[in-house]
């Protein structure tokens, strides 16, 4: 199956390469994304001057966003690509950066940004045998969802603007600054909306909420899945709902790349209030950008909380 998807890919990067190299002097910045937020960011810094395709909608698993072949043009423009890292990618990226022959995007060069430098991981695993799930050996990709961590990225977000198009610098300095100024204000306003959830017990399909949960204040008890990208057993389910009864763990998050049904049912079998709720940008109506995610977020949780009394 994945060689005759390599296939598949090389013939797209063929084509490609057949309507002949980028032009030296392109009108914009081309920008390519893993997920919806760096695109959302790449477009705030960028403005006018980028060109941005992100290569999921929202909808995908983070770790198995669809190789398309229509990808592959698209990456061998590149002039950038932006990536989560933390190894977040693995299943996806590093054949479509084999099939895309753009040299100006494979790793160790330029066009290669990986938005995690800077950012401290959390949960970094003791040994990456693979029985022990869909290990992350550099620790938890997931740090988007806390917002003071994504300003990291949207500093190497905009150093890498520069970097390719310093003649833009006071364009893209202006456009930073003032996205900056607006992400700080809503996260003044989350903390304190958020002083409500502080100490919620709950749980979550997948580990996408630690970075969340320690900015948040709230109290992570486990998650549905028995290991990273392990489904859950009928076990696994019956030791989470006794834990959730013994912490009094009063949510349980399901995220909309997952089935409702065990996360549904775990909520009834423990009184806990269910939320579906978005891990990137566009993940669920009325959420296509990183504030308006976050918003959403925020909200939904506050208000299930509050419905509880």
């Amino acid at each position: 199956m994945k060689s005759k998807l390599f296939h598949l890919l090389s013939v797209a990067a063929i084509a490609a390469i057949g309507l002949g190299p980028a032009p030296v002097q392109a009108a914009k910045i081309r920008v390519v994304t893993t997920l919806t937020d760096l695109a959302d960011f790449a477009r705030e810094i960028g403005g006018d001057h980028v060109e941005v395709f992100s290569l999921a909608t929202g909808v995908e698993d983070t770790h198995g966003v669809p190789m398309k072949p229509s990808f592959v043009p698209r990456m061998n423009r590149a002039d950038l690509l932006l990536l989560v890292g933390f190894d977040c990618e693995h299943a996806f990226l590093p054949g479509l950066i084999e099939a895309s022959k753009n040299p100006r995007i494979e790793y160790g060069h330029p066009g290669y940004v990986d938005c995690s430098v800077g950012i401290a991981p959390v949960e970094v695993p003791l040994s990456t045998d693979h029985s022990e799930g869909d290990v992350h050996p550099y620790g938890n990709p997931h740090y988007m969802l806390d917002p003071v961590l994504a300003k990291t990225a949207i500093t190497n977000i905009y150093n890498a603007l520069v970097a390719t198009a310093p003649q833009y610098q006071a364009d893209f300095t202006r456009n930073r600054d003032a996205y900056l100024a607006k992400l700080d204000a809503k996260i003044a306003d989350w903390r304190q909306e958020a002083k409500t959830l502080k100490g919620m017990q709950f749980v979550s399909y997948h580990e996408h909420w630690s970075y969340f949960a320690e900015r948040f204040g709230l109290k992570y008890v486990g998650t549905i899945e028995v290991k990273p990208g392990i489904d859950p057993t009928p076990r696994h389910i019956e030791n989470l709902v006794t834990e959730m009864k013994a912490d009094h763990a009063q949510m349980v998050v399901r995220e909309p790349q997952f089935p409702e049904k065990v996360p549904a049912l775990i909520a009834k079998e423990t009184g806990a209030t269910l939320v579906k709720l978005p891990i990137m940008p566009g993940g669920v109506p009325h959420t296509d950008t990183y504030i308006a995610m976050m918003d959403y977020i925020i909200h939904t949780m506050v208000a299930a909380e509050a419905k509880r009394g």
